[in-house]
C-alpha cells in the first residue's frame, strides 16, 4: 500500500514542535514503513518594519553577482568594482582622507558626487537617507554646498592618492577605504601605467532577504528588503503515511496531535494537485518559474487568473493586491476547503476571461 499525504492538526504555533515529535517517534521505532516525511508548509513575507531595507549603491562599472527575485543570505557576495589600475607612469605625490557623497534629485533624474576632505569636516547631518535643499552646507569648512535639492543616496570613506606624472600634471585617484592598502601605497612610491592599484571592491549581504537590482545610468544599486517566514496554514502538519489502523494509532498518540482532517469517520488525503503544491512550497519537489525582467501590466484587482508556474501551478485564483513597481500579485487560491493569499510574479499567470 503506498503513502499518501494526510492533515493532522495541532494548536497554532506548535507546528514545529508536532513535526520534530512525529520524525523523533519515527526515528526511535524505525517506523518508515507506515510514516514517511513531515512538512509544516512556510512563505517567505517581506518585513514591514522599519530598518527594514538595506541599500548598496554601486558605480556604473560594476559587477553584480545576484538578480532581482533571489534571496540572498547574510554574508553572500552581491557585486564587486573593478579593481584600480594606474593610468600613466609617475610618483605618488600625495594620499588624504576623504568623504564622498552622492545627491540625488526626488525624481532620480539627476544626481551629483561631492569629494570632500576629511579636512573640512562634513556635516554630522550629512548621512544616507538625508533630505538636503539646494545651497545646504555639506562640511563646516564653508567651502562646500549641494548644488541640488534632493535626497543623500551614497556617504562613502574613501582615499585620495595624487600621482605626479613626467609632464608635471596630476593623475587623481579615490580608492575606497576598504581595499586601500597603507603598506604598498606610499609617498614618493614610483608607480607604473597598468600596474594595480587597489583590488576590486566587493559588496556583501549585511542581512538575509529578497534582492532587487537597479539599473539607474549613472549607477547601479541592490536592494536587500528583509524577509520573514509565516505558516502558510497555522495549525496544520502534513505527513505523508499509510493509512491503516496501526499508522493512524501511531500518529495519533504523538503528543501535540490533537487529530486529523476528516471526511465522515475516516481521514481525507490530500488531492495530487494540493500535495504537489506542499512538496513544492517545501521544497521537495523541484518546479520552473517563469519570471520576465519587465513585462506589461494589465491586471486589476478582481480579477480572475490561473497560476501558470511555481508550487500553485494550476490553481485558479483572485487578485487581491497588485504592487506595480515590483510588478507582484497577491492571489488568493483555494487549497483544502480554506482560502490562501499567495504572492507571484505577473509572468507567473495568465487572465482569465
Amino acid at each position: 500500500m503506498r503513502k499518501r499525504w494526510y492533515i493532522i492538526y495541532t494548536i497554532s504555533g506548535l507546528e514545529d514542535k508536532v513535526k520534530s515529535n512525529i520524525e523523533k517517534k519515527v526515528e526511535f521505532t524505525g517506523a518508515v514503513n507506515i510514516v514517511g516525511r513531515v512538512v509544516v508548509p512556510e512563505e517567505t513575507i517581506l518585513d514591514a518594519t522599519k530598518k527594514s531595507l538595506e541599500r548598496h549603491v554601486l558605480s556604473p562599472e560594476a559587477k553584480v553577482l545576484v538578480k532581482s527575485g533571489n534571496d540572498v543570505e547574510k554574508g553572500q557576495i552581491l557585486a564587486e568594482e573593478p579593481p584600480i589600475h594606474v593610468r600613466r607612469d609617475g610618483v605618488i605625490e600625495d594620499i588624504k582622507n576623504y568623504r564622498r557623497i552622492t545627491v540625488e534629485t526626488m525624481d532620480r533624474k539627476y544626481q551629483k558626487i561631492y569629494n570632500i576632505p576629511e579636512s573640512a569636516k562634513v556635516e554630522t547631518g550629512i548621512k544616507v537617507g538625508a533630505v538636503i535643499r539646494q545651497g545646504m552646507p555639506l562640511a563646516q569648512s564653508g567651502e562646500y554646498y549641494s548644488e541640488l535639492s534632493g535626497r543623500i543616496v551614497n556617504v562613502e570613506r574613501m582615499k585620495r592618492v595624487v600621482v605626479k606624472v613626467k609632464d608635471k600634471s596630476d593623475d587623481m585617484y579615490y580608492i575606497p577605504r576598504e581595499v586601500f592598502e597603507s603598506s604598498r601605497i606610499k609617498k614618493g612610491v614610483k608607480v607604473k601605467a597598468g600596474e594595480l592599484l587597489a583590488d576590486e571592491k566587493k559588496y556583501y549581504a549585511q542581512s538575509s532577504g529578497k534582492v532587487e537590482v537597479r539599473d539607474l545610468g549613472t549607477r547601479k544599486e541592490i536592494l536587500i528588503s528583509k524577509t520573514k517566514k509565516k505558516k502558510l496554514f497555522p495549525g496544520y502538519v502534513f505527513v505523508e503515511m499509510v493509512m491503516n489502523d496501526e499508522a493512524y494509532s501511531f500518529v495519533r498518540g504523538i503528543p501535540g496531535v490533537y487529530g486529523f482532517l476528516m471526511e465522515g469517520r475516516k481521514p481525507t488525503p490530500l488531492k495530487d494537485r494540493e500535495a504537489r503544491a506542499i512538496l513544492r512550497l517545501a521544497g521537495l519537489e523541484e518546479y520552473e518559474t517563469r519570471r520576465a525582467e519587465k513585462i506589461e501590466l494589465d491586471f486589476n484587482t478582481g480579477d480572475t487568473v490561473k497560476i501558470i508556474s511555481g508550487p500553485f501551478e494550476d490553481f485558479i485564483g483572485t487578485v487581491r493586491e497588485i504592487d506595480p513597481e515590483r510588478q507582484m500579485l497577491r492571489v488568493a487560491v483555494t487549497i483544502l476547503g480554506r482560502e490562501t493569499p499567495v504572492e507571484l510574479h505577473i509572468s507567473e499567470v495568465e487572465k482569465l476571461e
